[in-house]
């Protein structure tokens, strides 16, 4: 029996124009394939990670100290740019908000923010204007959660700090949740009214029923495409809202694996191919730990982007400063030789993707137009 060939998926018109726009616009991303994110705020005070107050349980009164004493270096932003940019990386990504609330940008919607801590300066205006000076993509990172603002849940949440705590139960009968979700919209428009061009905005993250209509998410698309109508989204504010035959307007523009590299290039439901990310930290780490010496070595990373730009992906790279917001010599040096690698073999890397020919025993092929780099990863016999 003859097996029928597979039909390919046939676009209306308006699919075909509004697919052909999201290829323009993110077009800068899929040939940039490699860059990098940081993590910084208050928890690099600590140095027990990122999600500290919540696996320590931490209340306000707790975690206020750390507010209290927050002093990044000057020009600290400067030297992650620097390092990213000798890295080889294309562009780089900033920890905006994080979980805990606390905003490293000057923000008319609350005072849990850089500009009333000691430092008093605004760090996304300094990290912005630190990447537009190294020639790299901006990118802003803000989380969707917030453990700090009075109308964000808290009771049997699973994962923030007063999860347990009886007075959250009666405190969260007064929640408005409509505020929040007005405080969540006004401040990403602060983000992208007040610095001008954003190449990249990254959202964390959607959970349980805590996605896409929660975040009031098409109307948020909305106003971001309408302020920023070249930015790239990533794809957290729905689940898997990407893959599905009809996206959502709130689906994003690429997949983001973190942690985590695809067995195969990334296709939605319908088979065509989607941009991804994978998204990975320097140890196990994604904020500044020093008890976390499980570093990855140069070879690894570069191993790892070979095998994302195979398949169609990126790598985005994770560094943690410490408290005054240095990068570790250990995170330079490791940067230093991806870029020392990526100098020499950049061309296999920058705007290519997957290769018409089958993955070798001994390695991967990247591919762009019609030339095809060999990456000999494993050693061979004869």
């Amino acid at each position: 029996m003859v097996k029928p060939k597979p039909r390919r998926a046939i676009r209306r018109p308006r699919e075909r124009k509004s697919w052909a726009m999201k290829e323009e616009r993110w077009r800068w991303f899929t040939d940039a394939r490699f860059g990098m994110s940081v993590h910084y705020g208050l928890y690099s005070i600590p140095a027990r990670g990122e999600w500290v107050r919540s696996v320590e349980r931490l209340t306000v009164a707790d975690y206020q100290p750390y507010f209290e004493s927050f002093r990044p270096q000057r020009k600290c932003c400067g030297a992650w740019a620097r390092a990213a940019r000798r890295a080889g990386a294309r562009y780089l990504v900033l920890t905006a908000k994080h979980h805990d609330g606390f905003c490293l940008f000057d923000s008319q919607r609350t005072a849990y923010q850089v500009m009333k801590t000691p430092a008093r300066r605004d760090l996304v205006r300094e990290f912005v204007e630190a990447c537009r000076a190294e020639g790299l993509r901006v990118g802003l990172y803000y989380s969707l959660v917030d453990w700090h603002h009075p109308d964000y849940p808290a009771y049997r949440d699973r994962q923030h700090p007063l999860r347990h705590d009886p007075a959250s139960k009666a405190r969260d009968r007064h929640c408005d949740w409509s505020r929040y979700v007005a405080y969540l919209h006004g401040q990403v428009e602060e983000l992208l009214t007040n610095y001008g061009k954003i190449d990249l905005l990254v959202f964390d993250f959607s959970y349980w029923d805590y996605a896409g209509r929660k975040w009031g998410a098409s109307e948020l698309v909305r106003k971001i495409r309408r302020l920023q109508p070249d930015i790239v989204l990533n794809d957290r504010l729905g689940r898997e809202a990407l893959k599905q035959a009809r996206p959502p307007a709130y689906a994003g523009d690429y997949e983001q694996c973190e942690q985590d590299i695809p067995r195969a290039p990334v296709r939605n439901r319908k088979g065509d191919l989607i941009p991804w990310e994978a998204w990975f930290t320097l140890n196990n780490s994604w904020a500044h730990n020093p008890g976390d010496r499980d570093y990855k070595s140069p070879a690894t990373v570069i191993r790892a982007l070979v095998n994302c730009v195979s398949k169609g992906g990126n790598l985005t790279l994770n560094v943690a400063p410490d408290a005054r917001g240095r990068l570790v010599a250990r995170t330079t040096t490791l940067l230093a030789e991806v870029g020392d690698w990526l100098a020499v073999n950049g061309e296999s890397v920058y705007g290519c993707g997957i290769a018409d020919a089958p993955k070798p025993e001994w390695g991967r092929f990247t591919q762009h137009g019609r030339r095809l780099y060999a990456h000999v990863l494993e050693p061979v016999i004869g």
